[in-house]
């Protein structure tokens, strides 16, 4: 092969992954598909809760939105959870994953945020804002492809849970069951109304799906997930055996948040 034969060969090769991804990207975004970071901040006392959540609602938030990301959700524990927790969560709602990419440095030249956020972001190694923060980087399920913000009330309560799958094979089966299978359309038509759905990409205990429901109150959420376990269509497809959630989700979280009054969601 000629030397200019070669190096135009290898410089089509070289771009073909960065292609391929760019088309993703470009697909996702005629799709409508968002891409979802949860956050967990792990804090030691409620001071430490406060002051994060102060933080996020004077400075974060607003400069998130500066850079079109958004609805941001910012989570406390329930104070009737049954193991009392400072740490909070938070929802990032971005349009493709550059966004996700590119946020920090983003943030980093805004000098409205840094003015704003002074006091957090320039902490002490004696006395650090948080000890740890958990992340996770999802895509939005066809079915669900936005965040959407179901509830607004007052008394309102959210509830996450994490649907953890053995290897990724059964992983995407219980995405289909929820994209196809009949299970997100039982969810909207017995009250379990979703905030997000989201396949994780990146993050802890993949591979894993993540959701999130929202209620107008607690005895909503009780009374809804009544009315999905005595649902005809949910009985008929949790008896397939290739959707049997034993099977394919042998390990699930659930936790039960309230919202900050700075959140958005």
């Amino acid at each position: 092969m000629k030397r200019r034969d070669f190096l135009g060969a290898s410089m089509v090769a070289a771009a073909a992954p960065l292609t391929a991804t760019a088309m993703a990207e470009d697909c996702e975004k005629k799709q409508g598909k968002q891409y979802i970071e949860l956050r967990r901040y792990m804090l030691d006392s409620p001071e430490k809760q406060k002051k994060l959540i102060e933080f996020l609602g004077k400075a974060a938030i607003p400069a998130y939105g500066r850079i079109g990301i958004g609805p941001v959700g910012v989570f406390t524990f329930d104070k009737e959870a049954e193991e009392p927790c400072n740490d909070v969560y938070v929802v990032l709602t971005h349009k493709s994953a550059d966004s996700a990419a590119t946020a920090n440095a983003k943030l980093m030249t805004d000098e409205e945020y840094l003015k704003a956020g002074a006091d957090f972001l320039d902490s002490k190694v004696d006395d650090p804002p948080y000890k740890r923060i958990e992340s996770s980087l999802m895509l939005a399920f066809d079915g669900e492809p936005k965040v959407v913000t179901p509830v607004k009330g007052p008394d309102r309560i959210f509830q996450l849970r994490i649907y953890e799958s053995y290897n990724a094979k059964k992983a995407l089966k219980k995405i289909e069951m929820f994209n196809t299978g009949g299970e997100l359309e039982i969810f909207h038509r017995v009250g379990l109304k979703p905030v997000f759905f989201g396949e994780v990409l990146v993050g802890e205990r993949i591979p894993n799906l993540t959701y999130m429901l929202g209620f107008d109150n607690a005895e909503e959420g009780k009374a809804a997930w009544k009315k999905f376990f005595v649902d005809p269509q949910w009985k008929k497809i949790s008896k397939d055996p290739q959707y049997k959630d034993t099977v394919i989700v042998p390990n699930i979280t659930n936790i039960w948040l309230r919202p900050a009054a700075c959140s958005q969601i």
